[in-house]
Order: C-alpha cells, then structure tokens, then sequence
C-alpha cells in the first residue's frame, strides 16, 4: 500500500517547478491531488501528468491574495475529492531588492501572498484537516544567509511564516494536525533559467553546496514532503527541515 493511499492533498503553486513537484509526488504515493494557482493552463499540465500515471488530480484556479478566493478553492476541492488531509502553501510572490529599493506594494504583496495567504489557508482547511491532517509551509534559507543584502524583505516574509507555522504546530497538535516547514533549494525553471543565464555565477552556486548540486523537485523535494506528510513522521511537528544540500546553517 501507498503511503497515502486514499488522502486528499491540495497544493498552491502547483503550476510548475517545487509546486508541481510536490504535487507529483503526492499523487505517486497514492493522494488524489488538487494544484491551485492562477494560470489554468499550467494547472492542467499538472494534472495531466498525473492522470498519465494513473492518479487522480483536480486544477482549482484560485488567487491566494484573495480571501474569498481562498475559501471557494478549499470548498471546491473538499466537495470533489471528498474531504481534505494534506496541505501545502507553496505559492508565494518574492519581494526581492535592496531595503531602499523595495516599494512598500511589492513587499505588501510579498506579505498578502505569502504569510497571510499561508494563515488563510490554513484556517480555511483546519476543519478538514482535524484528525489526521499535515500542513507544509514553505521557508527559505535567505533568513539565514551570512549576507542578506537584497533578501530581508524576502526573508521577512518567510521568518513569518515559520512563526505562523509553530503556533500553529502547538496549538493544532492536540488536534491531530501536524505543521511543519521546508526551506528547499530545487531546479525550478526560474533557477535553471538563471543558472543557463548566469553560468560563473551559478557555478559558485552549486560550489557551495556540500552535495554539490541543486535538487530536483520531484525526487528531492516532493519526495521528502510525502514523507513528512505521511504516518511515517507522525511524531514531527513544528519543525522546519532544510532542502538544499546541507548549504545553509540554521544553527
């Protein structure tokens, strides 16, 4: 038996790189799974891949800066899949660029789409999710970098999330939902994009990467969340696990 045999999970960002990575992995371990973003099309590029090897797969367009949005999609998956176990908030506009440089919009986007989406979300889906429910934010390593400049909006909207997280872990627990937190490093196309663009650059990149590559979003992040989500990790909450090759220290 698959190690989520019969869960329903959604996914935010399923669209394409760690997002539909996730999602593929969900689907292989037996979730039926549903991809929310925007684009429709990439949605269902998703879900067809998943319906080629055998799983099934649901496209929810859906806006996470919108509330309302937010609880048509959670309402829309429950009452097509039948219920809802897992979820994972991996949608998420980057306000990158200097503290002088970053408009207070960009990063109020940075904010709307990242942790008050994340909280949305998860209060929407908490109903659903009692019992035997999963939920994995979406971190990032830039909170840790030795040198922040050009990340701290970025990395403020993470820290915050992760701070959303553990509450969450400690207050849902008693509940039976489990909520931990990845910081992944994967070869989205948006990084392969500048690693082609950027070679030098991105050679120093993977040069600082103890496993020495960047990890694949499927085999090396979806996997692992699959893992995290299931009965095998049962005991783990309100922790957050780096991705990325043992690059980072988080001490």
């Amino acid at each position: 038996m698959k190690m989520l045999e019969g869960k329903v999970a959604l996914v935010t960002g399923g669209g394409q790189g760690v997002g539909q990575g996730i999602a593929l992995a969900l689907a292989a371990e037996g979730a039926h799974v549903a991809v929310a973003g925007r684009t429709l099309a990439t949605l269902e590029q998703t879900c067809g891949q998943i319906t080629q090897r055998g799983g099934r797969a649901l496209a929810v367009t859906c806006d996470v800066m919108d509330a309302g949005d937010i609880e048509r999609c959670v309402s829309e998956v429950v009452d097509t899949l039948g219920g809802l176990n897992i979820l994972v908030n991996n949608a998420q506009i980057v306000p990158l660029g200097r503290i002088l440089d970053v408009t207070d919009e960009e990063f109020g986007k940075g904010l709307d789409s990242g942790p008050v989406a994340t909280l949305r979300l998860m209060r929407a889906c908490y109903p659903h999710l009692k019992g035997d429910g999963a939920v994995i934010n979406l971190a990032s390593s830039a909170a840790v970098r030795w040198d922040a400049s050009g990340y701290g909006h970025y990395a403020a909207t993470k820290e915050a999330i992760r701070a959303l997280s553990r509450g969450a872990a400690c207050e849902w627990g008693p509940d039976g939902i489990r909520v931990n937190v990845i910081a992944p490093h994967a070869l989205s196309p948006g990084l392969r994009g500048w690693m082609e663009a950027c070679p030098e650059e991105a050679a120093a990149f993977v040069r600082s990467i103890p496993l020495g590559r960047v990890g694949d979003c499927e085999d090396d992040i979806g996997r692992t969340v699959a893992f995290l989500v299931s009965d095998h990790a049962r005991y783990l909450t309100g922790a957050t696990i780096p991705l990325d090759g043992g690059q980072a220290y988080w001490g």
